[in-house]
């Protein structure tokens, strides 16, 4: 799964990376996390003839899919990820898939590894050069009862490869710039057409760096989330004793 990343680009270095004519300002993200806005971006009104202008749009949407048929959204679960392996067929996310995929740009995310403990051992996971990565995300604009319009979105997940596999199974899905444009040609290309491109990063793209607890609680924004630490192993609780017993002492019974 993938329920926390991290975008701390510049709008410059985004809009260059995802080939969009700009972004308005906006801030370093360090710990994003479900149900807040984040960036992502879908192929534009289709140019015209002879326009050398991107036809990519970003939009800005709330992080956790709603389906459109959804009749009330406090009894429906949080859709924050999509398993790519069925999301064609899955009632959740088959016109998404078929009419609204979208690129999730982000500077990396954060994972953690159960290690018997409560928390487990969070990690910081980054493209190993550096720069800026695209998640495979599908986009829903969910119609409220009041007859207001909200866009929502998922990230796109796959089974992890060996390098994020002993952290956990799962991982975002890593779409190429050399493949952004097929993956959001929604116009000619159905989701088996772009099957292909759902599959793991590649071995050696990714670098996972061990950090504090702090990303854990949403309240914690700052670069700090990502400095290297680990967490130690949780005190053994210490055994019941009966009462009376005193085991520091000689007893005579």
């Amino acid at each position: 799964m993938c329920g926390r990343f991290a975008l701390t680009a510049t709008p410059d270095q985004a809009a260059a990376f995802l080939d969009l004519a700009g972004l308005e300002d906006f801030p370093a993200r360090y710990n994003i996390a479900p149900t807040q806005p984040i960036l992502m971006v879908t192929a534009g009104p289709q140019r015209a003839r002879g326009s050398n202008l991107p036809d990519r749009r970003p939009m800005l949407v709330r992080w956790g899919l709603i389906p459109t048929w959804v009749k009330d959204t406090r009894e429906f679960p949080l859709l924050f990820n999509a398993r790519s392996e069925g999301a064609a067929e899955k009632a959740s996310f088959k016109a998404a898939m078929r009419h609204r995929r979208a690129l999730v740009p982000a500077s990396g995310f954060y994972e953690w590894r159960q290690t018997g403990g409560k928390k487990g051992q969070p990690y910081w996971i980054r493209p190993r050069h550096g720069g800026l990565v695209a998640f495979a995300g599908l986009i829903e604009t969910y119609a409220e009862p009041g007859g207001s319009e909200m866009d929502t979105g998922a990230i796109l997940t796959i089974n992890a490869n060996a390098d994020i596999a002993h952290i956990h199974d799962r991982m975002p899905v890593v779409i190429d710039p050399r493949d952004f444009a097929r993956w959001l040609d929604c116009r000619t290309l159905e989701p088996r057409d772009v099957a292909d491109l759902l599959r793991p990063a590649q071995l050696g793209f990714f670098e996972a760096i061990p950090v504090s607890d702090l990303v854990n609680k949403v309240a914690n924004t700052g670069p700090e989330t990502q400095e290297r630490g680990e967490i130690g192993p949780e005190p053994e609780k210490a055994k019941r004793q009966k009462p009376g017993t005193d085991h520091g002492q000689m007893t005579l019974f």
